[in-house]
């Protein structure tokens, strides 16, 4: 039995090794650089200060599938092809600025959450914009694949990759809007939650113009 099995399999598969030793390197890579302060996980903590974590889920939910998009362009060397067309470049970069300084204004004016029916929300289509357009995801997830390898095939090592980092990219997300709504339970004066959400704008915006500076 096991050998028809065996003998239904293509070669490169049967190949395959997979170094269960380099996930942990890996996994503390991707914490370290994918988990650090950027426009997206700041702004899911803002998200989850002004409007709460059940408000923010199809905000969050199209983070994670806009990160998991390039997650994927980077495992299959798109993400390499695009961005060596400069136009395309500079239209991904406009775009996430442009969402970015539409969301920290909006951030920034939002109300304590006990006055917040009536405030909108970041959507999920904002999500997966910010999630694609993201500049600090290009570089940290393709910093992260080359970190270190998890199976003896470019084909398995890259399925390995998405598979363990998407997970991460779930937990990561998660955290940070979890964070952000630990302050929302301590914002209903109206003073404390107008100096969050302006300092959490104003971070939203620096991460961003560092993201692209570097």
């Amino acid at each position: 039995m096991h050998r028809s099995i065996a003998a239904a399999l293509p070669a490169p598969l049967l190949a395959t090794t997979i170094r269960w030793g380099s996930i942990w390197p890996l996994l503390v890579t991707a914490l370290a650089i994918m988990g650090s302060p950027g426009p997206a996980t700041i702004s899911l903590t803002a998200a989850g200060s002004a409007y709460g974590v059940r408000r923010s889920l199809g905000y969050l939910t199209g983070i994670v599938a806009g990160t998991v998009v390039v997650l994927v362009a980077v495992a299959t060397g798109i993400t390499a092809a695009l961005l060596a067309v400069p136009v395309l470049r500079t239209v991904l970069v406009v775009l996430s600025v442009a969402y970015i300084l539409w969301l920290a204004y909006h951030i920034a004016t939002a109300s304590p959450p006990s006055d917040q029916p009536a405030a909108a929300a970041p959507s999920l289509t904002g999500g997966v914009l910010l999630g694609v357009a993201n500049p600090k995801a290009w570089v940290a997830i393709a910093a992260v694949f080359a970190s270190t390898r998890l199976a003896s095939t470019a084909t398995a090592d890259a399925a390995a990759k998405v598979a363990v980092l998407s997970l991460v990219v779930v937990l990561i997300m998660a955290a940070w809007l979890l964070a952000g709504a630990c302050f929302a339970a301590t914002l209903h004066d109206p003073f404390r939650a107008r100096v969050v959400n302006l300092t959490l704008a104003a971070a939203l915006v620096a991460a961003t113009a560092l993201a692209i500076l570097h």
